[in-house]
């Protein structure tokens, strides 16, 4: 699709480069997330990557550690609307606004319906040391393996 070219019926981007653009920008494996899971794997720790926490929830979580009922979310500081970080868009900023409200809405919701299916939720922001991240996921999952009483590593 070329700049000259009209945009799709229906379409939420402003022009064709900013459609090419949107497109582009990865929903997992980002570079935030695989550092931290290089890092906690390096404990010795397994996990899923990129999977449902909760069979009938469509949403996913960036890893989750089942047998401890642990899920990690790694959120990225424009899309989840990060107090620090969040701009607001100015090009067609409606819509834009709007989306992050829904995933900030989305990701509570999201936190809820875990939290009362007995789940551990944790959040990180991109921009947060993966180090620290890391060293909080282990030490949140060996609680719940002695709380549980498992010393299985996946």
């Amino acid at each position: 699709m070329s700049e000259k070219e009209p945009l799709p019926p229906g379409s939420w981007a402003s022009s064709a480069g900013r459609r090419r653009n949107m497109q582009a920008i990865r929903s997992r494996d980002t570079q935030p997330e695989r550092l931290i899971r290089r890092l906690v794997h390096a404990q010795g720790l397994r996990y899923r990557v990129a999977a449902k926490p909760l069979p009938e929830l469509r949403r996913t979580a960036d890893m989750v550690f089942r047998p401890v009922k642990v899920a990690v979310f790694i959120d990225g500081c424009y899309w989840h609307g990060c107090p620090e970080h969040y701009v607001p868009p100015r090009t067609n900023p409606g819509y834009w606004s709007d989306k992050v409200a829904r995933n900030m809405a989305r990701d509570r919701d999201t936190d809820r319906r875990l939290l009362d299916a007995g789940w551990t939720v944790l959040r990180f922001w991109e921009h947060e040391s993966a180090d620290i991240c890391a060293a909080k996921i282990a030490a949140t999952v060996g609680q719940m393996r002695a709380v549980q009483g498992t010393s299985k590593v996946r």
